[in-house]
């Protein structure tokens, strides 16, 4: 093998001679340039991945990346059949050798500051055979290497008594119609049985047919009460049936369990689900153009005249030419979906069903021109609720002067430059209308010559504007953010500028904040330890030396935070607080292996008691018991705040017990005692009503359980709650409130048609929400900040101790003498607030606390979505993607886990090449792997994600793919050999399972790379094929009717060996020869290591090989069983 160097351009040749790469090894060097002046780098990027002489990588040495300039060097081992078993964590050196390769990369792990004596390598264990398949995962740390994950392949056993339901199909209203049955069990040994059993002993059992369709997943509850879900199939291989655990112990399901239990899913003739219908809320209709594009949807409050638009009708959707959504709204109609479907199937002057951009105004709608043709489906009367534009910017009476430079950086205009550069395929403008009223939001951006954002100019439906200009350095790094805001045309301008300084790897330095002509605020100064990790942050002040408090982060081997200062011992800080998992100071619980929270301990320093929870959880990991203690007081475990629940198997709460701090005395007092009682006689999600036990009266300071009926929607929304005194509650097509109807006040809300919230009326009080600026009554009362807010009123910094949810602990500001504590929060583990210390009067105008979200006089809490209840533990609505957690019903909250995960906001996996570097999604080709990265905040306060990132992603490895998920806001991994995973093809599987097994991996993996990652669906055409099946195929046009297909005679073909595939790309439904796309197929089989006929001189563009390094006459000459040759390591 020759060393190797791409040059990533001119610039990267030019900083070779930086450094000192080792001559006599293999290696790719990588520089990026992260900051350039024009002429040199100031500030780059470095790594070389060095390759032993079969071209694995060996070492990956990341120069100087450390914070203090050290190299920080990842090692790569091989066990003795070349399999990479061991992850090794990067290792920060004593120095920098500027590339050179280490001869001992590990021997500073032991740092007292790195990682000191813990084990520093997870590590599979595989089984003996040519699958590789993983039967032990050990992650890194001493803690863990006695506690693996643990994976089992069997077959399923009599015992395992797995339901076989059948579906009889039937086509009705141009759809399947399935009726479903079950009346016995599978047979022993005719489906795969796959066990994980995760570090605290939890199983989790995936049953799966031969076609690789996962038909029951079973979690142990304990060793005799099983879980179960069930994937229910049709003749046609589509999913028609999900029964959820709580349906799945009904014998007879019944059409009301059905619609109350189960999601349930109907297709068209061209595979498209159509109608679907989630438990308990009504059916749902989609409706598609010819090119498969959804361009109606219909839920059940649409098909009624009681909803946002006083009509029966749909919501639809408008694309341009290239498939970009135009412009959306609703329009009055009272057909059905098959006749919605029949007049776009019957669409002939618009096949296509395209909108054009237009010179001058086509619609004038709601108040708004637009700048895009009527001719796609609907061409009616309608409501447009938003509109987006691409390319050019509209000339709207309206528009702001186009900015011709921002903060000295040239803006990108819609004529090409005489580069060729403008502003053609970026989304310019988008106008979103208010649902409740005909007001407008209308945005625009703006980008430098690179196409990135670098300006944005918002007139909100008020009349006023936000303002936001951004100066980015050569990577792409905010520099600076200059925002000016008024909430209307006449108001003066508010101006926020804020300040980012990096270290050389971009790692946050310095934030600085400021508001008008305002001393310039120091929000943040970060330190970082040689991992890269937040060590220390100083936050507030006007001067760097002089911050109002040094916070100090601590973690475990496993990168999980556990500590934010120090609880027991605060030394000067106002809060301090530490999480563990598997080793809590109280040794009455066991610890948790698997993520879980054991304890958390805190202490504030307005009253300086050490606080405590306890938390233990069921073999689902829902929490079942917070209880609360005070370790230093005479009775630690006073149980003043404890928390106990109990769940159906569905995860609806059945009883919650809630204890408080007594008035006098030392005993806890009980202050709820709630039953949950459910629909149906239970077999329901919707929560019906909440009664105490017999005898057991309410006690003032918790849930007022009166046992009224809770009223719901055609949605499943809940729409009373008179136990709280809510008689009605009125909400918009998105599901949100618009109006709560309630004894205390009536709350009314405005949402713009984005689901963003612009307006609240509560009584005489109105909150306007523009931009991350809140108002009250018209007076502008704070702006959130990163570490904060900026109190206008009294013109002073906030600052919020948060923990590591999100949730508000402790609110403090500078009182010109020193620092005063304004709020503290502290929660049972559902999110409601403690009472009975530590009271303070806080800040009535900000009320977000519980998750960072905004408490509302109801008692809720507002999720952006949907709103939560903390005094009863769940949702109110049903969850908008309830379809990712079929296990749970659509009310549960954060899957019965508070202490660990919150309800997710957005995607968290950002994309890396194999140097660890980020790159774009766009760049599919040159993605290596994912990396978590934490949440941003929003203007709002919120955690939001960021830009470059997915929620899901799959990692594509020798043996088996990870799919990588977010949980909350932790990561969450889920790794699956090959084999137990379908192409989604039963052919394309079989043909994959009849070649030679050292490639089955290999080439499954190819397909599913496609498939997840390029959106390409691949068909094998063929594989295997034995020696007769050659000579048949080559006696066609010979000596056999037909045409000449090969030139190649029985044994002659790399396929009689079980090498290779051909495979075709399924494309609009149909198997396409003549694909565009061969080009990037081919380049994706190359990255799995296949060799591709496209290369060829006599191009094969649908054949994919792997010889193993043997030639034809090698291959012909080995010894064979089963018609495959015996290939030793």
């Amino acid at each position: 093998m020759k060393k190797i160097l791409i040059p990533i351009g001119t610039l990267l040749i030019s900083g070779l001679s930086q450094a000192q790469l080792t001559n006599t090894e293999n290696y790719v060097y990588t520089k990026t340039y992260l900051d350039y002046n024009g002429t040199t780098a100031t500030k780059t990027s470095e790594s070389v991945q060095y390759f032993d002489g079969l071209g694995r990588p060996k070492q990956v040495v990341n120069i100087k990346a450390s914070p203090t300039g050290k190299d920080v060097v990842t090692h790569i081992e091989y066990d003795g059949f070349g399999r990479q078993v061991k992850d090794y964590l990067p290792v920060p050196q004593q120095g920098t050798q500027s590339g050179g390769i280490y001869t001992s990369p590990l021997s500073n792990a032991t740092q007292p500051t790195h990682y000191g004596s813990e084990k520093i390598f997870s590590e599979k264990i595989l089984e003996n055979s040519p699958l590789d398949r993983i039967l032990q995962q050990k992650q890194v740390g001493n803690a863990w290497d006695t506690k693996p994950v643990q994976f089992g392949y069997d077959a399923n056993t009599a015992e395992d008594a797995v339901k076989k339901y059948t579906t009889v199909t039937t086509w009705v209203n141009g759809a399947t119609s399935s009726q479903m049955s079950q009346s016995t069990n599978y047979l022993a040994a005719q489906l795969y049985k796959n066990t994980v059993t995760d570090e605290d002993g939890n199983q989790t059992i995936e049953f799966k047919n031969g076609e690789g369709q996962v038909l029951l997943v079973r979690k142990m509850l304990s060793a005799t009460e099983k879980v179960d879900t069930y994937y229910v199939y049709n003749e046609y291989n589509q999913l028609a049936y999900v029964i959820p655990p709580l349906a799945s112990n009904v014998q007879a399901l019944s059409a009301t369990d059905l619609d109350n239990l189960c999601y349930q899913y109907r297709y068209d003739g061209r595979n498209r689900l159509v109608e679907k219908k989630l438990p308990g809320k009504g059916w749902e209709y989609m409706v598609y153009d010819k090119q498969d594009r959804l361009v109606l949807t219909q839920d059940a409050n649409l098909r009624i005249t009681t909803n946002t638009f006083n009509s029966k009708g749909w919501l639809f959707t408008k694309y341009d030419q290239f498939g970009r959504v135009a412009y959306t709204g609703f329009f009055s109609n009272t057909a059905t979906r098959t006749a919605m479907q029949t007049a776009i199937n019957n669409m002939t002057a618009n096949a296509g069903n395209n909108e054009k951009r237009s010179i001058t105004p086509v619609i004038t709608q709601n108040g708004m021109d637009v700048y895009y043709t009527k001719e796609a489906f609907p061409t009616g009367s309608m409501t447009i609720l938003s509109v987006n534009y691409y390319d050019t910017y509209p000339s709207y009476s309206f528009n702001p002067a186009f900015p011709t430079s921002i903060l000295g950086e040239a803006t990108l205009t819609e004529t090409n430059t005489a580069e060729g550069l403008s502003t053609k395929s970026l989304p310019v403008m988008s106008l979103v209308k208010n649902i409740e009223d005909n007001n407008w939001t209308k945005s625009y951006s703006y980008y430098d010559k690179k196409g990135r954002t670098i300006g944005s100019y918002s007139i909100n439906h008020l009349g006023g504007r936000t303002q936001v200009e951004s100066r980015l350095d050569f990577a792409g790094v905010v520099q600076q953010s200059i925002t000016r805001h008024k909430r209307l045309d006449t108001d003066t301008d508010k101006m926020i500028t804020e300040n980012f300084t990096y270290d050389s790897q971009n790692r946050l330095k310095t934030h600085t904040h400021q508001v008008d002509n305002n001393p310039v605020e120091y929000l943040a100064q970060n330190t970082y330890n040689e991992l890269s990790q937040l060590q220390t942050k100083k936050v507030g002040g006007i001067s760097a030396s002089t911050p109002l408090q040094d916070i100090s982060y601590a973690y475990n081997i496993r990168g999980w935070m556990t500590k934010i200062n120090d609880p027991a011992n605060l030394n000067g800080k106002l809060f301090g607080y530490v999480v563990q998992y598997s080793g809590p100071q109280n040794t009455a619980v066991t610890g948790k292996y698997n993520g879980n929270i054991t304890e958390a301990d805190w202490r504030t320093s307005t009253d300086n008691i050490l606080r405590r929870y306890n938390y233990q959880y069921d073999a689902l990991n829902r929490l079942t018991k917070g209880s609360y203690f005070e370790p230093n007081a005479s009775v630690p475990g006073n149980g003043f705040y404890n928390e106990e629940i109990s769940y159906d198997l569905n995860g609806n709460i059945s009883n919650l017990k809630r204890f408080a701090k007594p008035s006098s005395g030392t005993i806890a007092e009980k202050i709820d005692d709630l039953i949950y009682n459910y629909e149906n006689s239970g077999f329901s999600n919707r929560l019906s009503k909440i009664t105490l036990p017999s005898g057991v009266a309410n006690n003032s300071s918790g849930y007022n359980a009166l046992g009224n009926t809770i009223g719901y929607d055609a949605n499943g929304n809940m729409t009373s709650q008179l136990d709280k005194g809510i008689s009605g509650i009125q909400y918009n097509f998105l599901n949100l409130p618009k109006t709560v109807l309630a004894s205390q006040g009536n709350t009314s809300y405005i949402y713009r048609a984005d689901g963003t919230k612009v307006k609240k009326t509560y009584g005489t009080k109105i909150v306007d929400y523009i931009d991350g600026f809140q108002y009250e009554n018209g007076v502008l009362k704070f702006i959130p900040t990163a570490e904060g807010y900026f109190n206008f009123e009294n013109n002073k910094y906030i600052y919020n101790y948060v923990d590591h949810l999100g949730n508000v602990r402790l609110s403090y500001f500078s009182n010109g003498s020193g620092i005063e504590v304004l709020e503290e929060n502290n929660y049972y583990p559902f999110g409601l607030k403690h009472e009975g210390y530590n009271a303070l009067d806080g800040n009535p105008s900000y009320q977000y606390k519980y998750n960072g979200k905004e408490l509302q006089e109801t008692g809720m809490y507002d999720y952006g979505a949907r709103f939560y209840m903390p005094d009863i533990g769940r949702w109110g609505v049903v969850d908008p993607l309830a379809e990712k957690y079929f296990n749970d019903s659509p009310y549960v909250y954060t899957a019965n886990d508070p202490i660990n995960l919150i309800d997710p906001n957005g995607e968290s996996w950002e994309p890396i090449n194999k140097k660890g570097e980020a790159v774009k999604l766009s760049d599919k080709e040159n993605i290596a792997g994912y990396r978590w990265v934490d949440y941003d905040t929003d203007k709002n306060g919120n955690k939001v994600a960021r830009e470059n990132t997915v929620e899901t992603a799959y990692v594509f490895g020798a043996g088996g793919m990870t799919t990588l998920t977010s949980e909350g806001y932790k990561a969450n991994q889920t790794w699956q050999a090959y084999e137990d995973i379908s192409t989604g093809s039963e052919s394309t599987d079989k043909k994959i399972a009849s070649l030679h097994p050292s490639i089955q991996n290999q080439m499954k993996s190819f397909l599913l790379m496609a498939k997840y990652r390029f959106d390409v669906d691949l068909r094998v055409t063929d594989g295997f094929r034995s020696v007769e099946e050659q000579d048949k195929l080559y006696a066609k046009g010979r000596t056999a009717p037909g045409s000449i297909v090969t030139k190649a005679k029985g044994g002659q073909s790399n396929h009689n060996f079980g090498l290779a595939v051909d495979v075709v790309p399924m494309e609009n439904g149909k198997l396409n020869w003549e694909t565009k796309n061969w080009d990037l197929i081919g380049r994706i089989g190359e990255s799995r290591g296949l060799e591709w006929g496209g290369r060829w001189k006599f191009l094969d563009r649908p054949h994919f090989q792997n010889l193993q390094g043997k030639t034809l006459k090698q291959l012909q000459a080995l010894p064979k069983k089963n018609g495959l040759p015996i290939l030793r390591r």
